[in-house]
């Protein structure tokens, strides 16, 4: 598998855009290759990224959950409860902004507040930038695939290389090839129950309002793409749990909860009877249920299951 990564760096990027999905917007500064993606790919599941060693990216971001780590809040490296809920990376080349806040303006600024922040710990890595560097230049492998990601770099094994490796891995986590999907793009009419096609109607009318915040390619309000001008995140503050934040996508719900920003409802059925109860939709148990259907028909298999996604070190 080490031989296959070193020669996956001289093939040009494959976006693998599923129809439908727009090109992403990629930093001028961080263009999108090969090398710099299995690279990234690396970084993000390897714990001596964590500051004792015991973490990863991937350990709050389980492909298996789309990206999540089912837990209400995350749980740092140190054993800190966080306040938040983690988000999915899902389509996360399409934000408009990150963080529950959506004021985090880039993939490459986001990647290091769990590195560096301490407030709360996540990977507490503050202060320990250049022991980090160390531990990777020891690595032959990691020579070779910096060598490779950044070219004509005298030393290119340096936390910037690293954290422009890490967003361009999570820049090329798309999913689009749901049921859904398959249904509008591909015109699979069998793709959908019966059930789940009255819960879209349901979900678009405006009546649910669903659609009011969630919509777009996304489920998610505005995003960010190539050849279009800059966005800013939807905010909003849904009347269930306090506070205004960002709206998620709801691609792969069913596999990212609990829900929420505090992570403070547990199930799809659960946030179906808050909104009915809040937004006095007056749904009947059918319409509930129908709903919950349609929402299920965003899950994407192929992300969950894409062994390009995968943990590397698992497969050697």
């Amino acid at each position: 598998m080490v031989t296959a990564a070193l020669l996956a760096v001289s093939v040009a990027f494959q976006w693998h855009l599923p129809p439908g999905a727009p090109l992403p917007l990629t930093p001028p500064a961080n263009r999108m290759s090969a090398a710099k993606f299995e690279l990234g790919r690396r970084l993000f599941y390897d714990v001596r990224l964590s500051g004792n060693g015991t973490q990863s990216c991937g350990s709050c971001h389980q492909q298996r959950r789309a990206f999540t780590d089912g837990r209400a809040t995350a749980i740092g490296s140190t054993g800190e409860m966080h306040r938040l809920n983690t988000m999915t990376l899902s389509n996360v080349a399409y934000n408009a902004g990150y963080g529950w806040s959506g004021e985090i303006p880039s993939l490459e600024k986001q990647a290091r507040v769990p590195m560096f922040g301490s407030h709360p710990v996540e990977l507490g890595m503050k202060g320990r930038e250049r022991e980090i560097v160390r531990r990777l230049a020891a690595d032959p492998l990691y020579d070779r695939l910096f060598r490779a990601a950044f070219p004509g770099q005298r030393r290119p094994v340096r936390m910037k290389n690293t954290i422009s490796a890490i967003a361009t891995f999570e820049r090329a986590l798309i999913s689009g090839r749901s049921p859904y999907d398959r249904l509008v793009f591909d015109d699979d009419l069998r793709a959908l129950s019966e059930s789940a096609m009255e819960g879209m109607k349901l979900f678009f009318s405006a009546r649910s309002g669903c659609a009011t915040c969630h919509g777009g390619f996304n489920f998610s309000g505005p995003i960010r793409r190539a050849g279009a001008g800059r966005t800013k995140p939807l905010i909003v503050g849904n009347g269930i749990t306090g506070g205004s934040f960002r709206v998620p996508t709801l691609r792969n719900i069913e596999l990212t909860a609990p829900y929420m920003h505090d992570g403070s409802i547990g199930s799809l059925p659960e946030v179906i009877d808050r909104y009915d109860e809040v937004r006095r939709l007056a749904l009947r148990p059918a319409e509930k249920a129908s709903l919950i259907e349609f929402l299920e028909s965003l899950t994407d298999e192929g992300l969950v299951t894409d062994q390009r996604f995968a943990d590397p070190w698992k497969e050697e």
